[in-house]
């Protein structure tokens, strides 16, 4: 009786006769689909999810083999599927491109069917085991990024809790720096992030303001106008934010840690330069914070704090462009700008003429 779990083979040869030995030596252990030319077998390919492997003829009508492996490259199925090149051909630069391409072993015919079978089997079953481990470690991956979420969104939601504020704070900040850079990425070419990188700063956004942890309660939740004094202090939090991550490196993902570093210190710094701790200016300032320095300001800007009501997206919207509440990359505007939905004042009023 047949296991359900049985492989499937896809054997691809115009001729019947050189089929027919291939599906004899394997019809007992795998179940079996046969195909006539090339075009037809990437269709079966494409379509289906079960096949363990393809034996695959060079010389064919329609669509040869190494046309085969061509499209399982455009597909990426090369890196699910081992392919076996079966044939005759001895052209060695033919041979080779098949290897280039992706094929898992050339045998070449005729050949000795005991020997092809134990020959493919064994790759068939290392092909399975490589998924399998392949599968566990994604598995293994995924459970780590959600503890590093976890993690990233509790120490923020403290900071947030000791700054008066709910949490949500941050996650609109994750959100619109996310936005931002993906549209960056789209409209101008020399800023493009990858997806990856980009979900890694929107993650590392979150502890944008994690220094302020260490200021006192008394100036950080001050309901009226902070002291030159005061305002001094308030602005240690970039580079006490450097100083709390540094005890948490090995917690979470290394490329977010760094990240967040960068952010922490660097989320008040001004395209022009005068902002701090550093003073930075232009494309000194990385594009991780600049984004989250836009996101920072323009959601201050329109939520409630203890020493201002909330200002209405247009109003926030006209103070950043006007230059109000500092400087920013006009690239990173125009991102910003299409992030939020094309509010951008009139020209008259921009950051540009303001600061003729």
């Amino acid at each position: 009786m047949e296991k359900a779990t049985k492989q499937t083979l896809l054997i691809v040869d115009d001729d019947e006769i050189n089929r027919a030995p291939l599906v004899e030596a394997f019809k007992d252990s795998y179940i079996i689909i046969e195909s006539e030319d090339g075009k037809d077998a990437v269709e079966i390919i494409n379509s289906r999810n079960d096949i363990a492997a393809v034996l695959l003829d060079m010389i064919m009508p329609v669509m040869g083999g190494i046309d085969v492996l061509r499209e399982m490259n455009k597909s990426g199925k090369i890196s699910e599927i081992p392919v076996f090149i079966i044939t005759a051909a001895e052209s060695k630069s033919l041979l080779m491109d098949a290897y280039n391409l992706g094929a898992s072993d050339v045998i070449q015919k005729p050949a000795f069917m005991p020997f092809v079978k134990c020959r493919i089997g064994n790759i068939i079953e290392l092909n399975r085991h490589r998924t399998d481990l392949e599968s566990m470690l994604d598995e293994k991956v995924a459970r780590l990024n959600l503890i590093n979420t976890s993690m990233i969104e509790a120490l923020a939601n403290i900071i947030e809790f000791r700054d008066g504020e709910s949490g949500e704070h941050v996650k609109r900040i994750s959100t619109l720096t996310k936005k931002m850079l993906t549209t960056l990425s789209l409209m101008y070419p020399e800023y493009y992030l990858p997806i990856q990188e980009i979900e890694k700063i929107s993650a590392a956004s979150t502890l944008h303001d994690v220094g302020k942890i260490a200021i006192p309660d008394s100036i950080l939740n001050k309901p009226g106008r902070l002291t030159p004094e005061e305002f001094e202090i308030m602005k240690t939090h970039t580079v006490k934010g450097c100083d709390v991550l540094s005890n948490i490196p090995n917690l979470i993902d290394e490329d977010i840690y760094n990240y967040s570093i960068d952010i922490a210190r660097h989320h008040h710094e001004r395209w022009d330069g005068r902002g701090y701790p550093d003073g930075l200016s232009g494309e000194k300032i990385s594009l991780a914070a600049q984004a989250v320095s836009i996101a920072d300001v323009y959601d201050a800007l329109i939520s409630p704090r203890c020493y201002k009501a909330p200002f209405t997206h247009e109003i926030a919207v006209k103070m950043i462009y006007n230059g109000e509440c500092g400087s920013f990359n006009p690239k990173m505007l125009e991102a910003f700008n299409e992030s939020i939905g094309k509010s951008k004042p009139e020209p008259e009023q921009n950051q540009e003429e303001n600061n003729k």
